[in-house]
């Protein structure tokens, strides 16, 4: 399989992810404000490893994001934009999978959701332009 092939697997699950959130948060009440979160952080995982695959790096198993983007600078420096947004979804990997209570407000949501788009507006410029 193709590094674009590869890539685009992770880049379709990352989507399902996304859509996954924004459609808890618009129809779920109460929204399960964790849960959105962590589908957040696992669409940014998931791009963070597409760009990886994309450039024939070998994608290692974590779910720190942070680690993923430093990975991810060795293709594009402009990766250094999102090490905040990593540095934000992180906590929301793990965590979220097991019965740890941690205190996710609203404003957590909003700015999860941000920070994905961030990511994936990111990835998808810097995927585009290696494809030139």
């Amino acid at each position: 399989m193709k590094n674009l092939d590869i890539a685009n697997e992770w880049f379709k699950m990352a989507e399902l992810d996304f859509n996954s959130a924004k459609f808890l948060l618009m129809n779920m009440r109460p929204a399960p404000l964790e849960i959105i979160c962590y589908h957040c952080e696992q669409c940014a995982e998931k791009y963070l490893k597409g760009f990886i695959a994309l450039n024939g790096g070998q994608i290692i198993k974590t779910h720190d994001l942070v680690i993923l983007n430093k990975n991810c600078l060795m293709y594009s420096a402009k990766c250094q934009e999102i090490e905040n947004d990593c540095i934000e979804l992180t906590d929301y990997g793990v965590p979220m999978r097991y019965p740890f209570h941690l205190e996710i407000e609203e404003t957590d949501v909003t700015k999860a959701i941000e920070s994905t788009e961030k990511i994936i507006k990111l990835i998808k410029e810097e995927s585009v332009r290696l494809d030139k």
